[in-house]
């Protein structure tokens, strides 16, 4: 078995009892790389269609215990005027007093609170969302894509993760109604993660 109990298919040495691949090796501290990483989300628009944005202005660190995947942790800050969905109008809509008022509350955070291995590459992180002043927990199921050294020396790990919210949890309640029944905006929010984070020297 490898990190966090992803299969190792390698075959094994000649000798039965030999040792495996250093399962420990991805442990330590890595610092996300937002230039290869997405944080994003989508929203159900008029009750029938699907609106997709991101964010672009991101920090996050993790920590990885290959031995113990529940010492594993998690942090992200987003700059939430970095906010974008392919439109202008919508993306000033989205930053002003009837969404995420981002000149009172600038950055949404996380903040881990525990972890575990769900088997295979499936992994599933906790942890405390923080947005309009308002923290509730958040539960992020990933799925670890691999480890690989790049070009310049960096050794990297990425994840998928995706996870969902009722935006009216956390103050986000602006909506509008529709002559043909519904709402403009869904409560339902999906929130989705590509992550590419780059070991500590």
């Amino acid at each position: 078995m490898g990190i966090f109990g992803r299969k190792n298919t390698t075959p094994a040495p000649a000798a039965p009892t030999a040792a495996g691949p250093d399962l420990t090796a991805l442990t330590g501290d890595y610092t996300i790389d937002p230039a290869h990483s997405t944080i994003g989300f989508v929203a159900r628009h008029a009750m029938v269609t699907n609106v997709k944005g991101g964010f672009q202005d991101f920090t996050g660190t993790l920590h990885l215990d290959g031995a113990d995947p529940t010492r594993s942790t998690a942090t992200l800050d987003v700059q939430m005027a970095s906010i974008e969905t392919g439109n202008a109008d919508r993306d000033g809509h989205l930053k002003s007093a009837d969404f995420f008022k981002i000149d009172e509350f600038p950055v949404m955070t996380f903040r881990s609170t525990g972890a575990e291995a769900l088997g295979g590459d499936a992994y599933r992180i906790t942890g405390d969302l923080s947005l309009l002043g308002v923290t509730k927990p958040l539960t992020i199921d990933l799925e670890f894509n691999g480890a690989a050294q790049d070009p310049f020396g960096n050794e990297r790990v990425g994840f998928e993760g995706k996870a969902e919210i009722l935006r009216s949890e956390w103050g986000l309640t602006w909506n509008a109604a529709l002559e043909t029944g519904g709402v403009l905006v869904s409560d339902k929010i999906k929130l989705v993660f590509d992550v590419s984070a780059i070991k500590k020297a």
